[in-house]
């Protein structure tokens, strides 16, 4: 069974920063797809970023480029979030996801993925 458990988030100032990490476990991740999600309260389940565990190709969704980071450890089987300069909008819950056979123009698609995190909050106060 797939276990993804997720670490990190808290409460920041405007401009400040939070790494958020996402351990999975279960069976061996060597292919596929880790992605990023968040919720704000009253809003849909929106796509923050996704990394491919072979090649390493990564997606960032157009509110977080050149803000937030994702990264992966294949030895670890972890996929961390750097999230830099972040921004009251950026509060959310974020929740960390796994998919094994999804085309990359799906990468996006909460509905692709196959096991979710826990979740975590991240409240980030102007």
């Amino acid at each position: 069974q797939v276990q993804l458990v997720q670490s990190g988030g808290g409460l920041v100032q405007a401009g400040g920063s939070l790494r958020l990490s996402c351990a999975a476990s279960g069976r061996t991740f060597n292919s596929g797809v880790m992605g990023w999600f968040r919720q704000a309260p009253g809003k849909e389940r929106e796509f923050v970023a996704a990394i491919t565990w072979t090649i390493g190709i990564i997606y960032y969704a157009d509110s977080v480029k050149g803000r937030f980071t994702i990264s992966r450890d294949n030895a670890k089987s972890t996929v961390d979030l750097q999230m830099n300069s972040l921004k009251p909008e950026d509060t959310a819950i974020y929740y960390c996801a796994s998919g094994q056979r999804i085309h990359s123009r799906d990468y996006g698609r909460g509905g692709e993925y196959d096991y979710w995190g826990q979740g975590t909050q991240v409240t980030v106060s102007s």
